[in-house]
């Protein structure tokens, strides 16, 4: 067999998985990025001193990324030094009431039996169950590439699911092991940016909350884009060539297969098989001819998606109290938020919020004496948003962030950049402004998500977070690798 010329368009998670596994299994892979920098939403930026992180700021499921350079003979250690943040996070339920999550188990059931006496041993069979659904779903569904519903004809899987509580609540499931309303939200909290409410995501994802409590929240050193270097550093050892600017602005077909891409500047590229691991939506829509679509327009409206964010990046020229790597402010209700992102949407009133603070643990992302802040509000998508707006936004966090741990910030910032819908379709062509891509509801799990193969086109496949497993960084590394198998099966037959 000879080696087979693959292009892949975006350098994301999945699109570097993509390009790896197939170049390390003897093919020519070139990755075409859009954007001057790689990472996709993982990219960084460098502003007065600082460093950003512009996309992912959690590092859960650590099992994943061994794995993910295991495949090469590799280890996340050759590439980037990592910690085990502890406490984890904080949540801010109010000035004065803030419950650090600590890394060390025993001492996670102590912090609980303060809030609900008792609890230990429910925690210990909530946690049992998590962990099952947690080796079961990560070590096999999340892995299959869901092109068939005889993928999953099996006895043994069929007792599994059921066991997986997949067709009950979150909400239902944790109010079978908690009563005490602080507990079920911090329980909730992981499944916030799934796509929907703990009343409609399947309990099958409190494999999260084992993810969180158990193999614990962990930081690469000088920041998430590590990862991003580590994995370039490792696709270029296998031979990928990564093309930066390079936007893929067609592709052309003929003869029930992709021929050619054409970039902005008017080149075009062959190639044997075709990747898209940009916005699944927008290469369906915006770069095939309509007759090679998967789906229609009444399709893509019809999904559910996961939020979007408005996001700010601040450079503080002092350090912060009160804060550790990450906080989650609880400090108004939920619910009013989450009817702003999921059943009503609009701009909400009172939004819940998160701040991570990197340089609280890495000296490297700040000059000396400083604080890099990332501070990020859930936002249902395709919302419109303009520069009022954000100032708006941005004012209502700062009152609560400075009311509650006590200190002047807003007179410190000496850097201060907002990102949100707009930005979001700009710079990655997303669907509707979204930042996390599909919500993960029972409706759009498995083969019930957009398909990772063109219906139309043999040579066309799509990786990321709009198709299977579905949205995060884990399930992005996982993505790639199912469609690399997947072409390298066509290959051998």
């Amino acid at each position: 067999m000879r080696p087979k010329e693959i292009v892949v368009i975006g350098s994301g998670f999945s699109g570097l998985s993509t390009a790896t596994h197939l170049a390390a299994a003897g093919h020519s892979v070139t990755v075409l990025e859009k954007n001057e920098v790689l990472g996709g939403r993982a990219r960084k930026f460098n502003a007065k001193g600082f460093t950003f992180d512009m996309g992912p700021s959690w590092y859960w499921m650590p099992d994943v990324f061994e794995n993910y350079f295991r495949n090469f003979g590799k280890k996340t250690a050759d590439y980037y030094d990592l910690v085990r943040l502890d406490p984890s996070y904080a949540v801010i339920f109010g000035k004065g009431e803030t419950l650090n999550i600590p890394a060390k188990l025993n001492e996670f059931k102590a912090a609980l039996e303060e809030l609900e006496p008792g609890v230990s041993e429910k925690l210990d069979a909530f946690l049992e169950q998590a962990a099952f659904k947690y080796q079961r779903g990560i070590n096999d569904l999340v892995k299959r590439p869901s092109l068939s519903l005889m993928e999953f004809v099996d006895l043994r899987l069929f007792r599994d699911v059921l066991k997986m509580d997949i067709f009950q609540s979150m909400s239902k499931h944790l109010q079978k092991y908690f009563t005490n309303e602080k507990i079920i939200r911090l329980m909730e909290f992981p499944v916030l940016f799934l796509g929907e409410t703990a009343q409609k995501i399947p309990a099958l994802y409190s494999l999260m909350n084992y993810a969180d409590i158990v193999l614990g929240t962990w930081y690469p050193m000088g920041g998430m884009h590590k990862i991003i270097e580590g994995m370039v550093a490792l696709a270029k050892e296998k031979g990928v060539v990564f093309r930066n600017k390079a936007e893929v602005v067609s592709i052309t077909a003929d003869n029930g297969a992709a021929k050619t891409v054409k970039l902005a500047t008017g080149e075009e590229i062959s190639f044997d098989f075709l990747v898209a691991s940009a916005d699944y939506h927008h290469v369906d829509k915006n770069l095939l001819n309509p007759k090679y679509s998967n789906y229609s327009d009444k399709y893509w409206d019809s999904r559910v998606l996961a939020p979007s964010s408005l996001l700010f990046y601040l450079g503080v020229n002092k350090r912060l109290k009160n804060l550790q790597h990450h906080n989650l402010f609880f400090d108004e209700p939920l619910e009013p938020h989450a009817d702003a992102i999921y059943t009503n949407p609009r701009w909400p009133e009172k939004p819940l919020f998160y701040v991570s603070a990197p340089s609280v643990t890495d000296p490297s992302v700040a000059p000396e004496g400083m604080e890099n802040l990332f501070v990020l509000i859930p936002l249902a998508p395709d919302l419109k948003d303009n520069e009022g707006l954000r100032n708006k936004y941005f004012d209502k966090v700062m009152d609560r962030l400075e009311r509650i741990t006590g200190q002047e910030i807003r007179s410190h910032i000496v850097y201060n950049r907002s990102y949100a819908h707009s930005d979001f379709k700009k710079d990655y062509f997303a669907f509707k402004g979204n930042a996390y891509g599909l919500a993960n509801t029972l409706k759009q799990t498995a083969i019930l998500k957009p398909t990772l193969r063109n219906k139309k086109l043999s040579n066309l496949y799509y990786t990321g977070q709009l198709t299977v497993p579905g949205p995060g960084v884990p399930p992005s590394l996982i993505s790639g690798e199912v469609v690399a198998k997947e072409i390298l099966k066509r290959f051998k037959n």
